[in-house]
């Protein structure tokens, strides 16, 4: 790769984050399911700077409960969980007809090209691997979001 085409890259990416940063409403409400407290706070503070409403659980069954009361505009899910991990409260919500409309947005340790291909195979709408990018952070949500709103048109 040309020098140049890499810098590129990086300005345009730079550039979205600067747009992101300036339209600080997203009026997304987030379910973030992690059961580590750092990773829920980063990503809250970043949800919430951008204008999101933020709900956390430490575990699928939490995150069930939350659901109960809250209809999401996106989940962000942890994979690998005490007491309920991932990929139940992902079945489960898939099987809720009240909920299997919500985008779920893998978020995890998880980095292995394979990985990723598994889990969006299982019908996750998204893949973030941790540590996350916060530059990229957003991009990511809001494609996952804006795909879901045209599928649902």
């Amino acid at each position: 790769m040309p020098l140049g085409e890499g810098r590129q890259r990086s300005l345009t990416k730079e550039r979205k984050w600067q747009e992101m940063s300036g339209n600080a409403d997203k009026n997304w409400t987030v379910l973030i399911v992690d059961d580590t407290m750092d990773n829920l706070i980063v990503a809250k503070t970043v949800l919430k700077f951008h204008g999101a409403t933020v709900y956390t659980a430490m575990n699928g069954e939490e995150g069930l409960k939350v659901l109960q009361d809250v209809t999401p505009t996106v989940i962000l899910l942890d994979i690998r969980m005490p007491t309920m991990d991932g990929w139940t409260m992902f079945r489960l919500v898939r099987e809720n007809p009240a909920l299997n409309h919500i985008p779920i947005i893998a978020v995890t340790a998880y980095a292995m090209l394979s990985d990723r291909e598994e889990i969006l195979a299982a019908g996750f709408d998204g893949y973030i691997s941790k540590p996350f990018d916060i530059s990229q952070f957003i991009i990511d949500i809001e494609d996952v979001v804006n795909r879901a709103a045209q599928h649902r048109n």
